[in-house]
């Protein structure tokens, strides 16, 4: 890796990373222990299945759309680390919140954690990119971005593989979900502090109001407005995939949910690869030359992995296990576009973060990042809206991943037009 394989030994980066960390394994864990019990354990119907799956991530997302703007400019006028603790140890409260809806296996409990954790991330998110710049050298800014997103869907994985073992043990899951809030609690303890810069702007409490402002004041320099709005297209793809994932391996695959979790765990490798692989072409630089070659290819595997799913045959009313599964002859080419998928992703938008955070003052990236993931938010919240409309007019998993490729096609033009603003 290119600048940055020092930073894995250094306070001033290794004890945000664990936070991150350990706050991406437990969010995965949570959100996916809940999705499969609730599509295996709970649910019989597809239609049903595929709309919880829906639901649950529209819940996730809505809090980036009402409180980014109030988190982006905390975390721009205090000093982040303390904010960090302040967070941490919330999460350990919706752990055990979700925990309750787990045990007692009710769905309105276990979807108000999933919107409480949508809120605890809306509040870490503009930190953990913007503490970046007062804690690293310029030079360092995009590795340690890339580091971040590596390791945040390295925690994905873990988290998406034990989610799946711990699925027919609801208890086991539940304790485990407050036992890694507890140590990423403490991990946030370690973070060294990042004070506010003495340009301070005033808070604006009023969340409408304050996310128009700061979007309006974001967007009108050109790089920023299109950066954002490419990263927006794609965490709308991304979030559409997420959704078709689980009823796509039940009811067109016909796999169990070892085989689910696999799915989101090759999805999270490719993209950790991805965030590095890009890192070493552009030798630290921040740069979209790469971005839309990146995403064309994203839109070419997505139609593999359209076809390979339309090909795999009829299956029987008994889901088939991992090892089944992977001996079917499909199997390596289902893989092979899942990852091909990922990869490009990571190397497309793992850049277009980097800009988020070198483009405007110190004093101001938190509030960048919040505006960002305001607009993110809204375009997911759009996505899982389409799916979930999609589904209830009946067109499946397989046939929405031909308006994923379509999207690819829009955000490799706005990657293009982001390359030339940035020339």
């Amino acid at each position: 890796m290119q600048n940055v394989s020092h930073l894995l030994r250094s306070r001033r980066f290794l004890p945000l990373f664990t936070t991150q960390f350990l706050g991406a394994f437990n969010d995965s864990l949570f959100k996916q222990a809940v999705v499969l019990f609730v599509t295996y354990q709970l649910y019989s119907n597809p239609a049903k299945e595929f709309q919880f799956s829906a639901i649950a991530q529209g819940l996730f997302i809505l809090p980036f759309f009402l409180f980014s703007a109030l988190s982006g400019q905390l975390a721009d006028d205090h000093d982040k680390s303390r904010l960090i603790r302040i967070i941490k140890l919330a999460e350990i409260g919706i752990m055990i919140l979700g925990g309750s809806g787990i045990l007692l296996a009710n769905i309105p409990l276990m979807l108000a954690a999933v919107c409480a954790m949508g809120i605890h991330s809306t509040f870490f998110g503009p930190i953990k990119y913007a503490i970046l710049p007062q804690h690293l050298h310029k030079d360092e800014v995009l590795g340690g971005t890339g580091l971040v997103e590596a390791g945040t869907y390295l925690a994905i994985l873990g988290g998406t593989i034990l989610a799946g073992v711990l699925a027919v043990q609801p208890s086991i899951a539940a304790a485990a979900t407050i036992g890694i809030a507890v140590l990423g609690f403490l991990a946030g303890r370690q973070v060294p502090p990042a004070p506010p810069s003495a340009e301070r702007i005033p808070i604006n409490w009023h969340i409408i109001h304050a996310s128009i402002e700061l979007v309006s004041g974001t967007l009108h320099i050109r790089r920023l407005f299109l950066a954002i709005l490419s990263i927006s297209f794609f965490w709308t793809i991304g979030a559409v995939l997420i959704i078709i994932f689980p009823p796509l391996v039940k009811n067109v695959l016909g796999a169990n949910e070892q085989v689910a979790s696999l799915f989101i765990g090759i999805f999270s490798v490719g993209i950790a690869i991805g965030s590095v692989a890009i890192n070493r072409l552009l030798k630290s630089e921040v740069s979209a030359r790469f971005a839309p070659a990146s995403v064309i290819a994203m839109g070419v595997f997505v139609l593999l992995l359209h076809f390979v799913a339309l090909s795999w045959g009829k299956h029987g009313p008994d889901l088939t296990t991992l090892g089944n599964f992977l001996f079917n002859p499909m199997a390596g080419l289902m893989i092979l576009a899942l990852l091909g998928v990922s990869i490009t992703g990571g190397m497309f938008v793992v850049p277009l973060y980097a800009f988020l955070t070198t483009t405007v003052p110190k004093a101001e990236t938190a509030r960048t990042v919040a505006a960002n993931n305001i607009v993110n938010s809204g375009a997911m919240v759009v996505g899982s809206l389409m799916a979930y409309g999609l589904s209830s007019a009946g067109v499946g998993p397989t046939g929405q991943l031909l308006l994923v490729a379509a999207m690819c096609l829009v955000s490799a033009w706005l990657g293009y037009k982001l390359h030339l603003a940035c020339d």
